[in-house]
């Protein structure tokens, strides 16, 4: 890997493992530019947390929209350590991330969704846009499929973050009740398995893509059967079940 890339990697894993394995269990000519996507997208989700105050934080978001933008436009580096990794990208990736950023303004505010549409809304402008983009980066297409289960995925996510989320007021559901959000994670379920089912008809590389979700089942499936590990921040399984779990994965592609 090039220098710019494997920082991409140290970054990727330090701050977003689950991605990071998923990335290590493709095939390595494909790892570079996913490396670079996930490692642009970990900043970008960061961004709005930098800073208690909103402007601050949207400025900070406004400035990947701007570098992402110039890149996809006019071919002009990033102004990044890891901006040439970037450079790797497709134009579509690119304009993913814009996407992805203009979403994560919702983050700079953090107020709450006031219903599960406003979520899944949320949830399909982020996670489902960086699937998509990773599934232009392999040159899958699968567009509306890899949206459908990058927003199931990171329902998952969501309700993994929910304690801390909770404890910083912000982004999170008016009327959560545990009843709601198993209720919620039965929809994720749902919609996770159906995008699973189309995958199967999708070219490889369109289930490479959704190998970052590869957690997502188990963890709907906790919270489900059992929502009250989700206050207690107990969704996540061993790191044995962990692994196994992207192995399975992996061996479906």
């Amino acid at each position: 890997m090039s220098d710019p890339v494997a920082l991409c990697a140290e970054r990727l894993a330090a701050g977003d493992p689950d991605r990071f394995a998923a990335v290590m269990a493709c095939p390595a000519p494909d790892r570079a530019a996913l490396f670079a996507l996930y490692a642009a997208n970990l900043a970008i989700a960061q961004a709005p947390w930098a800073s208690a105050e909103p402007l601050v934080a949207e400025m900070r978001l406004q400035w990947w929209i701007d570098a992402l933008g110039a890149l996809a436009d006019q071919g002009r580096p990033v102004p990044q350590e890891i901006g040439p990794a970037l450079e790797l990208l497709p134009a579509a990736a690119l304009r993913g991330l814009i996407a992805v950023a203009e979403a994560r303004r919702a983050d700079c505010h953090g107020e709450a969704f006031a219903d599960a549409a406003r979520l899944w809304d949320y949830l399909d402008a982020t996670s489902g846009a960086v699937c998509a983009a990773a599934g232009a980066c392999l040159g899958a297409g699968s567009e509306a499929v890899l949206h459908a289960h990058g927003a199931a995925a990171g329902l998952a996510n969501w309700l993994i973050a929910l304690p801390e989320l909770t404890a910083r007021g912000r982004l999170t559901l008016a009327g959560a009740t545990p009843d709601a959000l198993a209720l919620l994670a039965r929809d994720g379920t749902a919609r996770l398995h159906a995008a699973q089912a189309a995958l199967r008809a999708a070219p490889a590389g369109a289930r490479l893509a959704a190998l970052s979700g590869w957690q997502a089942a188990a963890v709907l499936h906790r919270a489900a059967a059992a929502p009250e590990r989700i206050a207690a921040g107990a969704l996540r399984g061993s790191e044995f079940s962990r692994r196994l779990g992207l192995l399975r994965a992996r061996l479906a592609v």
